[in-house]
């Protein structure tokens, strides 16, 4: 791996990341020791830019920042196989039940869309407004 150092601005540059995020990943621990200069700027070491993709894809995958750090080997070429594929099925698990979820919630919401949008010529919007709520409640009646 190599050694060569950059500074926060050009570790931004080649990441799309912000140095204020590059900081605050930082300062959770996800990246691990960073250097300083006698000035007191930072210095990273060019596999920061390889952690940081890691961290912006996982979060794009859906996962928290927990979760990343217990993925995040210390060193990149350690990763732990087993723990990785566990915890990428927990993740596609759990994606699928909430696409469960939300397939549910559509389909309840297209029914009361549907119920409202045949709301009989002999009524009004208040009356359909309980008749919707009452087949929604399982048909209890509104006082």
């Amino acid at each position: 791996m190599s050694t060569t150092a950059m500074k926060i601005g050009e570790l931004a540059r080649r990441t799309g990341l912000t140095a204020s995020r590059i900081r605050f990943y930082e300062s959770i621990g996800l990246l691990g020791e960073v250097g300083r200069r006698a000035n007191g700027y930072r210095t990273y070491p060019s596999e920061a830019a390889v952690t940081l993709e890691l961290i912006n894809a996982a979060q794009k995958a859906g996962f928290s920042l927990d979760e990343i750090r217990t993925l995040l080997p210390g060193e990149l070429g350690r990763w732990d196989h087993d723990a990785l594929l566990g915890t990428l099925r927990r993740k596609v698990a759990e994606i699928e039940a909430l696409e469960a979820k939300l397939a549910a919630s559509r389909a309840g919401l297209l029914t009361v869309i549907g119920q409202i949008e045949t709301r009989p010529e002999d009524i009004d919007c208040t009356a359909n407004a309980r008749r919707v709520l009452g087949s929604i409640l399982g048909g209890l009646d509104e006082t």
